[in-house]
């Protein structure tokens, strides 16, 4: 039995994080073959109830950086607002997110004298998008990504640290006070119960409930569930008086589902989400009516280690140090690609090497970049190494002595010429030659990171229908949508997207008038 379906037996936090399971949830499902009309569409979300156990004006799905959001907007719009999560605790992904909040011409950049825009977000994002991404989507959240930051910090949020993602132009991820999205999620949750949203994890949505005319008028759930046992819980009926709004994520954990889409991914890809990230939620809305676009757009992130389970600490170390360290291929000891790529680039030059690479960074350039507690986490864990000489480190690895330190020689001319002559790596002013011991190194694989396909919504975040019109009663946003990153999101984008997109749909599904 491969980790991806794993059930893991008296579900706590602890085993939440550590878990590497997921579920099947509707696995062989062909998706996007589910046109229709809106009475079709409401016959495919199943029958009304024959009374209501609940009734909102708002509930949303979720209890991510997207659903917290979304819940709060519609608390302050006067609505009255209920969220569900079938997990036993809140946060979704965002909680074991790393932290970094790309967003522009914010003050940790202009304390580091960095010239930035929305205009040059947008574009970055459409250049590693493959200009697949939807122009108004992509353009909401660049434009919109500094307010949002800037909103979560009026919520108490702290980002004290700029950082760099491969792909951007300019350093312009903002991390929070403990590299974690934690830090945000946890101010948002707090934030949410103290406006009066009604929070309920363990219940898990089964269907949304549309009436004749198509429009969503409330949801199937069951409370109680104990995850992944799709046999525990007790069936109830909530009405959503005014709309829906679905903030569940995407779908890498759902191995048959990623295979039907890319069929590379099967198990020797394991996944830094958190063991929810199933995916039946979206499906659960295109059988209702909702349109998908794009779901065979996979990311892997090539910053993960396959010495350690989950997103796990060696990404916060990897994607510091570009810019800084090279990355080496341990089968020749030489540099293969530009460290500073997009993540689709890096990923897939890792897999046509065909085993892990390493990435790697002296004591000057680690303790200047890399967030403390995660390099000592990352070497507990083993995951990241200490050497005291360069020969130490090429033995370990099995890398050819007079090669790899040749390599290293002509990296660190690069280095001091500020141009790297074989792959175009950006190296940033303050990066010196890597000379200096102990060496630091971890070994890299991808792993499936993020789903960029989902449903289709406006810039309204209202989900469309296959005849290209709103889907009555229905919101979206965050991971679960499509269309907002095209073919590559780039590093530090969710969480913008998430608080842009999620209060959007908030506010506006306040607005909706309540069809009963």
């Amino acid at each position: 039995m491969s980790e991806d379906t794993k059930k893991p037996k008296n579900l706590s936090r602890r085993d939440f994080l550590k878990t590497t399971g997921g579920v099947a949830a509707i696995a062989g499902m062909t998706v996007g073959a589910l046109a229709g009309t809106a009475k079709e569409s409401s016959a495919a979300a199943g029958p009304m109830p024959k009374k209501w156990d609940d009734a909102y004006d708002v509930i949303v799905v979720g209890t991510g950086f997207a659903g917290l959001a979304a819940a709060i907007e519609a608390k302050n719009a006067r609505a009255t607002v209920a969220v569900i999560e079938k997990m036993p605790v809140h946060g979704g992904n965002s909680i074991i997110n790393g932290g970094d909040f790309c967003a522009p011409d914010t003050k940790l950049q202009k304390a580091a004298g960095v010239q930035d825009s929305a205009e040059l977000m947008y574009k970055d994002m459409m250049k590693a998008g493959q200009y697949l991404n939807q122009p108004e989507l992509a353009k909401t959240v660049a434009y919109g990504a500094k307010d949002a930051l800037e909103w979560c910090e009026s919520l108490g949020a702290r980002f004290t640290k700029l950082g760099f993602h491969g792909g951007h132009s300019v350093k312009r991820a903002n991390q929070t006070v403990n590299a974690s999205g934690s830090e945000v999620v946890n101010k948002l949750y707090d934030k949410a119960n103290a406006v009066g949203a009604k929070i309920e994890t363990r219940t898990k949505m089964v269907r949304l409930i549309a009436n004749k005319d198509g429009r969503i008028v409330g949801m199937e759930v069951k409370k109680g569930y104990k995850f992944p046992d799709e046999n525990s819980g007790k069936t109830a009926f909530i009405k959503a008086k005014k709309a829906v709004i679905l903030t569940s994520g995407g779908f890498s954990r759902d191995l048959p589902l990623r295979q039907l889409q890319d069929p590379r991914l099967n198990d020797r890809f394991e996944s830094t989400n958190q063991p929810g990230a199933t995916g039946e939620a979206l499906l659960a809305a295109c059988m209702a009516g909702a349109m998908d676009l794009q779901m065979d757009w996979i990311q892997l992130g090539p910053w993960t280690s396959p010495d350690e389970k989950g997103f796990g600490h060696v990404p916060l170390f990897c994607e510091r140090l570009v810019g800084y360290g090279p990355m080496i291929n341990p089968k020749t000891g030489k540099r293969f690609f530009k460290e500073t790529g997009n993540r689709k680039e890096r990923a897939d030059a890792i897999i046509l090497v065909g085993d892990p690479v390493i990435i790697m960074g002296d004591s000057y350039a680690v303790p200047k970049q890399v967030f403390p507690n995660a390099l000592q986490k990352g070497m507990e864990a083993g995951a990241i190494k200490k050497f005291d000489t360069l020969e130490d480190l090429a033995k370990f690895y099995n890398m050819p002595v007079d090669v790899f330190k040749k390599e290293i020689d002509r990296w660190n001319s690069f280095v001091e010429q500020k141009k790297d002559a074989d792959f175009d790596c950006m190296i940033f002013p303050d990066a010196k030659p890597t000379v200096t011991a102990p060496f630091y190194a971890a070994r890299l694989w991808p792993k499936v990171h993020h789903t960029m396909g989902g449903l289709v919504i406006d810039k309204n975040a209202q989900v469309k229908g296959f005849d290209f019109k709103p889907v009555k009663g229905l919101y979206a946003a965050g991971e679960v949508t499509g269309g907002v990153h095209g073919a590559v999101r780039l590093g530090g984008v969710a969480m913008a997207d998430c608080v842009v997109f999620g209060r959007i749909a908030g506010k506006n599904a306040a607005k909706e008038k309540a069809w009963g």
